[in-house]
């Protein structure tokens, strides 16, 4: 029997497309294609493409301290990165300061603690705020904490926040579906979000105040289509609560981009970006009534898959994010983020961050794909996929609609239930060896690590815990507790808490204290069973 071959989604790849294909997809070129930087935006969000500027190059990075990752920083725009990506440690994102005994031997492990804007400071000493073209964060589920900091950070600095790209991951749903980073009941959260982009919306309108956050889904085992269809309905739900605090969603969708993965199914991952620009074009025209095709066009942020990384012969970890890195590209990315080859094991060290990011300079700057805009448009293969992929999209969401919403979908594990059994897929097709992975299950050998990894100095935890401590008896606790009490108040009669953030943050509360008053009024999430 003739072998099957299906791309990562399941859709039946044949060995050779032709103009019928794109009759049988449905294609219409005026509909489903037209031109660059116009509706629906398949062929790019910019008219240009790359031909003036190449997208925003970033590395994700934070570790040890915040000093520690400032001479990172430091290194990285030394040699060219035009973005910064802060990675916060695990007990910043879920609402411990570095001193909480619940912290204790992750401070500073996988990203870098803040505990207040005291260690904001340090993270940007040198750095002004205007400098890179764009600064991103992974706060979630404290998210109007980082929006307060870098508002008062940049009145530090001295800097107009009009002069400054701010970008916020802000998407709590994704926490509860794949990732674990939440601290607070669904329903505050979401608020908490939404507060987010109104006071954006009405004071910082360039800034990025929520970022649909399809990567981490993707990392927890869905596929492309699935990537699409559950990122674009977590968005809707944003957008939903926004406009019933009364914001017009033309004042916020255009900045609500969308973070997707790019895996190792080239083909299909561009032409998954390039379903999502067009389905999400599409979505906002007909769900929100916007005729403006300038608030319909998306942002596109692309992170290489972390979960294609491999612990064994990491060198070919190379390979994989210089072929995710093309097809980003190819794509049609704003910004692009690229793993190193050692995050299999490790925060990646100079050497590997640095080739990582030579590795975006070379595909920007010597492959030549920048001269032309979307060079694979009009593929009978490409334009057949993304039209497959709209039609499987469009089915889950229509289930989620059904189930209530994105958020009830949340609650009653469908997300879940429908990842679970993509990542079971997965993995048993590379058990069984019907997926290869070099050095996995095929090609197999036992060198050992033949690389240097990067290893935290322990020693920073207690210095960071020192510092948290010192700031906590030398600043103006009388300031902190009015601070507190005031948010307090706002949150418990369910007013916007950004502003009480703000001042919360510049009279130098902790994260952990800011969020210690969100449990006594919200609560917190202990978790679900679904399955």
């Amino acid at each position: 029997m003739e072998k099957i071959f299906q791309t990562d989604s399941a859709i039946e790849v044949k060995p050779l497309y032709t103009p019928e294909d794109m009759v049988e997809a449905g294609f219409d070129h005026s509909r489903d294609l037209g031109s660059p930087g116009r509706y629906p935006f398949t062929r790019g969000k910019d008219s240009t493409g790359y031909r003036k500027n190449p997208w925003i190059m970033y590395q994700y990075a934070g570790f040890g301290s915040a000093e520690e990752t400032n001479k990172r920083y430091h290194f990285l725009l030394d040699h060219g990165e035009t973005g910064l990506s802060v990675a916060i440690d695990l007990p910043t994102q879920i609402g411990y300061d570095s001193d909480n005994p619940l912290a204790s031997g992750e401070v500073g492990k996988v990203g870098v603690p803040i505990s207040s804007l005291q260690d904001a400071e340090v993270l940007f000493k040198g750095i002004p705020l205007d400098r890179p073209r764009q600064i991103s964060a992974t706060f979630n589920s404290n998210a109007p904490i980082w929006l307060a900091m870098m508002i008062v950070l940049a009145e530090k600095q001295g800097i107009s926040p009009q002069k400054i790209g701010v970008r916020i991951q802000n998407d709590i749903l994704k926490e509860y579906i794949a990732r674990g980073t939440y601290i607070f009941p669904s329903a505050p959260s979401v608020s908490m979000a939404t507060d987010v982009i109104a006071y954006c919306a009405e004071h910082h309108p360039n800034w990025f105040p929520l970022t649909a956050c399809g990567y981490h889904i993707r990392e927890a085992g869905a596929n492309a289509a699935q990537e699409i269809a559950f990122t674009l309905a977590n968005a809707i739900a944003y957008i939903d609560d926004t406009v019933r605090k009364g914001v017009k969603p033309e004042k916020f969708i255009s900045k609500i981009p969308v973070f997707f993965s790019c895996g190792m199914d080239f083909f299909e991952e561009i032409a998954k970006f390039r379903t999502m620009r067009r389905l999400w074009s599409r979505t906002m025209k007909e769900r929100y009534h916007i005729d403006d095709p300038n608030l319909l066009s998306l942002n596109l942020v692309v992170f290489t898959a972390g979960s294609a990384l491999t612990a064994q012969q990491p060198m070919n970890n190379i390979v994989r994010v210089a072929v995710q890195t093309l097809a980003s590209a190819i794509g049609g990315c704003q910004n692009l983020h690229t793993c190193s080859m050692d995050e299999a094991y490790c925060t990646p060290t100079e050497e590997a961050v640095k080739l990582a990011l030579r590795t975006q300079q070379i595909i920007a700057h010597e492959t030549g794909i920048v001269r032309t805009i979307d060079p694979l448009g009009g593929s009978y293969f490409i334009e057949s996929l993304s039209n497959k992929l709209e039609e499987i999209a469009k089915n889950y969401l229509r289930e989620i609609d059904e189930t209530g919403g994105a958020v009830k979908a949340t609650e009653s594990g469908y997300f879940q239930r429908q990842i679970s059994k993509s990542a079971y897929e997965l993995n048993r097709q590379i058990e069984e060896k019907e997926r290869i992975v070099v050095g996995v299950n095929e090609y197999v050998d036992d060198t050992g690590l033949p690389i240097e990894i990067l290893k935290v100095d322990p020693g920073l935890e207690r210095k960071q815990i020192d510092s948290v401590r010192a700031l906590k008896k030398e600043r103006d606790n009388v300031k902190v507790k009015q601070a507190l009490r005031e948010l307090k108040r706002v949150a418990e009669i369910r007013e916007n808490i950004v502003p009480p953030c703000i001042e919360a943050v510049r009279a130098y509360a902790t994260v952990g204290e800011i969020c210690d008053v969100l449990r006594e009024v919200y609560g917190e999430y202990t978790g679900a069973s679904h399955f």
